[in-house]
C-alpha cells in the first residue's frame, strides 16, 4: 500500500487523538488551556498530510487516487473540522462527564434545514479539496500523471449531487420522530 494511504489513515487518527486528548483535558483533568491546545493541533495535522502528498509529487510521484483522497481529507477535515469537534464535544460532556445536556435529536424542518448546512459544508469541503486537486493538475501539467486524481474528483462530483439530493428530500418527506 502506498506510503500516502498510511499518511491519511494516520492523520486521521492524530486528528481524533487530539481531539479526545483535548476533551479529557478541558472536562475530566479542568486543564481548559492545554485542552485548547491539543484542540488546535488538529489543522496541524492537515497541514502535515499537505507538505508530504505535496513533497511526494514534487519528486515525480504519479498522482495516485491516495493523493487524491489527502486532498478530500484536507477538504473534509476544514470543511467539517469545527462541526465534527463540536459534535464530539456535546456527547463527551454528556455520555463521559454527565456534565451537559443531553444532545438533542431533529426532526421535520430543523432536520431538514441542518442536514442541509451539512451539505453545504460538504460543499465547502469539495471546494477545497477539488481546488487542491485542479492545483495539482496544473502545477504537474502532465494528464497521465494525474488521472487517478481526476477519476476521484469525478466519482465524488457524483456524491456531492447524491448528497444534495438526499437533503433536499428531507425538506419533501421531513424525518418523523419515531415515537417510542
Amino acid at each position: 500500500m502506498n506510503w500516502i494511504v498510511w499518511l491519511i489513515i494516520a492523520c486521521e487518527i492524530g486528528f481524533w487523538v487530539f481531539i479526545l486528548l483535548g476533551l479529557v483535558m478541558r472536562y475530566v483533568l479542568n486543564k481548559r488551556s492545554l485542552g485548547l491546545l491539543f484542540l488546535a493541533m488538529t489543522p496541524i495535522v492537515d497541514l502535515i498530510l499537505l507538505v508530504a502528498t505535496s513533497y511526494d509529487l514534487y519528486q515525480g510521484s504519479i498522482a495516485t487516487t491516495a493523493h487524491a483522497l489527502a486532498a478530500i481529507y484536507i477538504g473534509v477535515s476544514i470543511g467539517f473540522g469545527k462541526s465534527m469537534i463540536r459534535w464530539a464535544d456535546e456527547r463527551f460532556k454528556y455520555y463521559v462527564t454527565k456534565s451537559g445536556p443531553k444532545p438533542i435529536k431533529l426532526f421535520g424542518m430543523d432536520y431538514a434545514k441542518n442536514y442541509f448546512k451539512g451539505w453545504l459544508r460538504h460543499l465547502l469541503s469539495y471546494i477545497i479539496g477539488a481546488s487542491l486537486i485542479g492545483g495539482i493538475y496544473f502545477l504537474i501539467n502532465d494528464s497521465e500523471r494525474t488521472l487517478a486524481m481526476i477519476q476521484t474528483l469525478g466519482i465524488w462530483s457524483i456524491v456531492l449531487v447524491a448528497d444534495l439530493v438526499i437533503s433536499l428530500t428531507y425538506f419533501i418527506f421531513p424525518r418523523k420522530q419515531v415515537s417510542g
